[in-house]
């Protein structure tokens, strides 16, 4: 049964279709958009549309609250010298090696003078007060006074030996636009079009000539050299090309045969979209699902207002069907969101992003998260997409399984931190770029603390993203809650010059949710090697709302070293058979169970990036070691909250264990009254739990 769902599951999630959008072109562009009638500004608001914007922010609390701020610093802003010194940027940025390289002055020059220009850009168009129009200009103009708008980490030196992502050719050489070109685009060309009333034609020409030189120039007619531009599963390919388009788009009264590049723009975000998963799911992980899919709504939305809906991007099925279902369903109680990957696992995104989804997709899903996980808006953007109107509906059911992406979250509710939260993941080793090695992994979160963690990701250094990522711990399945069997480590799917290998992965076979209980069964073999793991299935039970229960059937040799590794994110102490964990709000216990003696061995991994500025980590982990006596092992372990020491060795003594002559395999224990049986019937393939009520 098991082996038949996960085939019903892939041919459901083959069958659907993506977006049925074909490619527009520059003519599909010029007949959409009337030119003659375009009037500065025209990007999200018109001239229009700024009474409604100030009737909010004279009756609404949120917007008056959002406007205030920035009055204030808009007003700071007036007094403060705009310094025409451009920093010198260091050589070797993410290493750290010389003083230039340590400050960051450079950045923070980079990033402050351009979002000043906007706050004060903003402030113009609310107040019609031409100081803030001439003060925005002059931090715009120190702005477009730097050479390039690409940032050191992102040029040759660095990113050349970078493995390069999905539908990506290896041969790339050019590196003169990076994503922070794409944030540049689209923030300038907004300044650009709230400015464009208040100045001169020369001032015009002054920004105008840097997004040609800075943004325009360096992509139009040359996509193919830009690895980024078919990038559609990186989160690169929408800051990019959102960047390119809304320069594109804001130039069009001057520079009318720009629309070349907002259909360019239009089509490759549309691919982006297509790569969502079928369930909202983001391969990269939560931070750049955040980045990708944010800085590509702001296009989406200028292009649907200057063609009149006609070519509206926020109907891409896979993103109109879920249009933040990844987000919510990867929140932690107080801490954000899963940090699988190399997503940081903070807050996902601003409210002003969800106001727009919700609005724009009419889910009400989107209205509920914004809703519940958002505080009052703080954004300039608040302002111009508010708080939508949509009904918020709650999710039906708090766990879910990506079906594309193969991850998986289990869990009693949202919000309350005394109930435990379950994420995992299987899918497929093939992101070279954010991808881990960490088939089969997973996490347990109660009460505020990661007890089992996924330790994060690396420093970001010069070699985090050359093929050597794999030796770092945090992308390395070193690193991850997986299997061993005498060391053998996982393999990714693309190396360096080397063809991908799109088989190297593994798969969820089974998910089931109900009421009382929560059960994942993957199967994480092919993302090993084969030669000492000949076979892994990982079974995951939530028994809600606290009781996580791990079975691990693993294929090897007689005589092979089986672990079970776990990276605790508190405080741990061996006693014995069991680890007992400790947190700031409560204790665990984890209790391994096998027919085969079990010992418990800790270690730890030396983390030193490749970076003067981060000094040598040490992180830690345990591991639950048994020599296999046959071809076939069962390692089942428990993780539940416990009292103390004395509760943990009472639930220790009640356990049973059995495997019957056909192969089934039982598992039992007590805790306080109550005793949890569990029954795993032999299937051809392997175990699979027994359908209980």
């Amino acid at each position: 049964m098991c082996k038949q769902i996960f085939l019903i599951t892939v041919l459901f999630v083959g069958v659907t279709l993506f977006s049925s959008f074909t490619d527009v072109t520059k003519s599909d562009i010029d007949k959409a958009i009337n030119k003659s009638k375009l009037k500065h500004p025209y990007l999200y608001f018109s001239d229009e549309d700024k009474p409604a914007m100030m009737n909010r922010i004279k009756n609404d609390a949120e917007s008056r609250n959002v406007m205030n701020r920035l009055l204030a610093e808009a007003n700071m802003l007036l007094s403060m010298p705009v310094d025409r010194n451009i920093p010198t940027q260091g050589k070797n940025t993410r290493a750290g090696w010389t003083e230039l390289d340590r400050n960051r002055g450079y950045e923070f020059y980079y990033l402050n003078t351009r979002a000043n220009a906007l706050t004060l850009a903003f402030v113009y168009q609310m107040t019609g007060e031409q100081k803030y129009a001439d003060k925005a200009f002059e931090f715009a103009d120190s702005f477009c006074d730097l050479t390039t708008w690409t940032m050191r980490p992102h040029e040759f030196p660095i990113i050349y030996s970078r493995i390069m992502p999905y539908n990506v050719p290896d041969d790339q050489v050019n590196f003169s636009f990076d994503h922070y070109n794409g944030d540049s685009g689209r923030i300038m060309a907004a300044v650009y079009d709230w400015l464009y009333p208040a100045l001169t034609v020369a001032q015009r020409d002054r920004i105008r000539g840097a997004l040609l030189e800075k943004v325009i120039t360096r992509v139009r007619g040359n996509y193919e050299f830009h690895w980024w531009a078919t990038a559609y599963r990186c989160n690169w390919c929408g800051v990019c090309n959102s960047g390119v388009g809304l320069a594109g788009l804001a130039l069009l009264t001057e520079n009318p045969q720009l629309t070349d590049v907002v259909s360019e723009s239009y089509n490759r975000i549309n691919s982006l979209f297509n790569e969502l998963d079928i369930d909202g799911g983001w391969q990269e992980g939560g931070g750049y699902w955040r980045y990708g899919i944010s800085t590509s709504v702001f296009f989406a939305d200028a292009l649907k207002r200057a063609t009149n809906s006609k070519y509206n991007l926020f109907e891409n099925e896979r993103l109109k069907s879920n249009p933040s279902a990844f987000p919510v369903y990867i929140s932690v109680p107080g801490k954000g969101s899963v940090n699988f990957e190399d997503s940081p696992g903070g807050k996902m995104g601003e409210s002003s992003m969800y106001n727009k989804l919700a609005d724009e997709t009419k889910d009400g899903l989107t209205a509920w998260f914004r809703n519940e996980f958002f505080e009052e808006g703080t954004d300039m953007f608040d302002i111009i997409w508010p708080k939508s109107s949509v009904k918020p509906e709650a999710p039906k059911n708090a766990s879910r399984h990506f079906r594309t992406i193969d991850w998986w979250v289990m869990r009693s509710d949202f919000k309350n931190q005394d109930n435990v939260l379950v994420a995992g993941k299987a899918g497929k080793n093939d992101d070279p770029h954010h991808g881990h090695l960490d088939i089969g992994h997973f996490i347990v979160n109660w009460k505020g603390d990661y007890f089992i963690t996924d330790i994060g990701s690396g420093a970001y250094d010069e070699k985090y993203f050359d093929d050597v990522r794999w030796d770092y711990p945090q992308a390395s399945s070193l690193g991850h809650n997986v299997v061993f069997v005498n060391g053998e480590k996982q393999l990714p799917g693309k190396m360096r010059k080397q063809p991908y290998n799109y088989n190297i992965g593994g798969k969820v076979l089974k998910f089931t949710s109900s009421e009382k209980r929560d059960y994942v069964l993957m199967d994480p073999t092919n993302a090993y090697p084969g030669i000492e793991m000949k076979g892994w299935r990982r079974h995951i039970i939530l028994e809600k709302p606290v009781i996580t229960v791990v079975v691990d059937e693993v294929k090897s040799a007689p005589g092979s070293e089986i672990e079970v590794r776990f990276h605790p994110g508190v405080e741990t102490k061996i006693n014995g058979n069991y680890v007992l964990m400790t947190g700031k709000s409560g204790t665990m216990a984890l209790i391994p169970v096998s027919d085969q003696e079990v010992a418990i061995r800790e270690g730890k991994h030396a983390s030193k990036p490749v970076n003067a500025t981060i000094p040598l980590s040490w992180i830690k982990y345990f591991g639950t070691i048994v020599k296999a006596n046959k071809d076939n092992t069962l390692i089942a372990t428990i993780i539940l909250p416990v009292n103390d020491d004395n509760e943990a060795q009472t639930i220790c003594r009640s356990i049973s264990k059995s495997v019957d002559a056909k192969g089934d395999f039982r598992l039992s224990f007590t805790k306080g009254d109550k005793e949890y049986k569990y029954v795993y019937n032999k299937e051809k393939d392997g175990l699979c739990l027994e359908n209980q009520n």
